[in-house]
């Protein structure tokens, strides 16, 4: 079947909910293998950054399915299950924080995100990206959607694994680094987690080039990681 140029586009205002219709349109001009890609982590001071890709099977797509901000921990543990079981494909990455220090956060995340795409089997033939910067080395062709999260049922349904993971591995670094919180702000910087770090000093996983991190480096206890 020969490919159309693809209608989907990120500048679509009149795109409001979060539904299939970048995907239909990609659909129509040839496309069959079609990802969403989005990454969390990218604000937090602590952690990892963490990016997913996920092809839905658009026949079966689990309900309730919207950005991961917009739901309980609960729903998002729910769809991560969901998803996962009927996902024609899903991959899950993670930049850690001393790479996160060397190329800035970023390129971190766009890293994740190139790696997340290129793990996918089977690989994709079209891209949905959160956001307005395009993943740097895929092979196949690409759109960035501005809050895709909320619009593309497929960049949300990557939120959501990439979210359900990272909250995971920051539950597992609040037992082996206890003290800062970690499984309540999962890294973000609450005032909570500014008390923690004043307190404790930095821990060895967080982001030592970011603000709110820095001040605190005097302290720092340097412990292989």
């Amino acid at each position: 079947m020969s490919r159309r140029r693809a209608k989907a586009s990120g500048n679509d205002k009149s795109r409001t909910s979060c539904s299939q219709r970048f995907e239909t349109d990609l659909l129509k001009s040839g496309y069959r293998m079609i990802a969403g890609s989005d990454e969390v982590g990218r604000g937090a001071i602590a952690g990892p950054v963490v990016a997913a890709s996920v092809i839905l099977n658009l026949a079966n797509v689990p309900e309730g399915i919207d950005d991961s901000k917009k739901l309980t921990r609960l729903q998002r543990e729910r769809l991560d299950v969901a998803i996962r079981e009927t996902a024609l494909a899903f991959s899950i990455t993670r930049v850690e924080h001393s790479e996160i220090d060397r190329i800035n956060i970023l390129n971190a995340s766009l890293l994740a995100m190139e790696q997340s795409v290129k793990a996918l089997q089977p690989s994709a033939d079209y891209v949905l990206i959160d956001g307005r910067q395009k993943v740097p080395h895929l092979e196949c062709p690409q759109v960035t959607i501005v809050k895709g999260d909320s619009l593309s049922v497929s960049i949300a349904a990557a939120s959501i694994i990439a979210k359900v993971a990272r909250d995971a591995w920051m539950t597992e670094y609040d037992e082996t680094y206890p003290g800062y919180g970690f499984s309540s702000h999962a890294g973000y910087n609450t005032r909570a987690h500014q008390e923690a770090i004043a307190r404790l000093g930095p821990s060895v996983i967080h982001r030592m080039t970011f603000h709110g991190v820095r001040v605190f480096q005097a302290s720092l206890n340097l412990v292989v990681d």
